[in-house]
């Protein structure tokens, strides 16, 4: 086992311990709080706040992930080539509009609670989805292509067992870039009531105390650091099964 292996184990380890019992973390935040305010959050706990943050963040990159995969197999389709333009705004939507603007156009509709940080956070993951899968799809070798036709499998049989297969290290990455963004991004949700670790962090900013900025901001960065390393090696073995190379991102 590598030590980077052994490191991310612990890590992961010492954010679970934090996680379930923060108090016991108490005398190492102390230093950072002012006049005698509580060293640890405990508003609402750190366990229910980590759960509720990785549920929204999950949901909104699957919801992403299949709208942005499904609109890249439509382009990459002969009878859908030309909606590729199209395709294009509507993923880039999300960069467009900062998640703080959608939230703001989506409080009033949706009213406070969860639905408008999944809004946000769907808009805004679909881009680098939406160009991964693009980049897979589009960039198969032609002869393994052609074979496939030669066999005479139809359009679905190369899609399903030949090209989607071989996209997956690809598109994957897309996906991984997505969730780490809308880690650090749902953050923000908070300020809608949604049910993130930014309830911790804005805490922290509105009562000066540096331990509650320092406790959210560390379990997201550990989370989304535990959560990459988590595709990167999923794509690896995916890459050894095909011999495909995944896309930079």
């Amino acid at each position: 086992m590598s030590t980077g292996t052994v490191i991310r184990i612990g890590l992961a380890v010492l954010l679970v311990v934090f996680i379930v019992t923060p108090q016991s973390f108490a005398p190492l935040f102390q230093p950072l709080t002012r006049n005698g305010a509580p060293a640890i959050y405990t508003q609402t706990s750190l366990l229910s706040l980590t759960l509720s943050h990785l549920a929204i963040v999950a949901v909104a990159t699957l919801a992403a992930t299949v709208f942005a995969v499904g609109l890249a197999i439509i382009v990459t389709r002969p009878f859908g080539a030309e909606f590729l333009p199209l395709s294009r705004s509507i993923a880039n939507i999300g960069q467009t509009f900062p998640p703080v603007a959608v939230l703001a156009l989506a409080v009033p509709v949706f009213g406070f609670g969860p639905v408008p940080t999944l809004i946000a956070l769907f808009l805004y993951g679909l881009l680098p989805i939406f160009e991964n899968a693009l980049t897979g799809l589009t960039g198969l070798p032609g002869d393994v292509c052609e074979a496939a036709r030669g066999v005479g499998m139809t359009d679905f049989q190369r899609l399903v067992q030949v090209e989607f297969p071989l996209a997956l290290p690809v598109i994957l990455a897309g996906i991984r870039l997505s969730a780490v963004i809308s880690l650090g991004t749902a953050t923000i949700g908070s300020t809608v009531a949604a049910k993130t670790l930014g309830e911790v962090i804005i805490a922290g900013l509105l009562s000066s105390n540096t331990a509650f900025v320092l406790q959210g901001g560390l379990v997201v960065g550990l989370l989304a650091l535990l959560i990459h390393d988590g595709f990167i090696a999923i794509e690896r073995a995916l890459i050894r099964q095909t011999g495909r190379i995944a896309a930079p991102s």
